[in-house]
């Protein structure tokens, strides 16, 4: 498995390696902005590193 980048949403290198390959972009990337924008972003609680 594929180190995690984003601890909040789940998502891995991989994750974002293939989403680019398939889309052209990273989609991914719009997801965790908009999901940032909501209030939805828990980094500090869920990522070992912090926010």
């Amino acid at each position: 498995m594929s180190d995690l980048i984003c601890y909040c949403f789940d998502y891995s290198i991989e994750d974002i390696e293939l989403d680019f390959q398939k889309n052209g972009r990273s989609t991914i990337l719009e997801k965790i902005k908009m999901e940032k924008k909501l209030g939805n972003c828990q980094c500090s609680i869920k990522n070992p590193k912090g926010s």
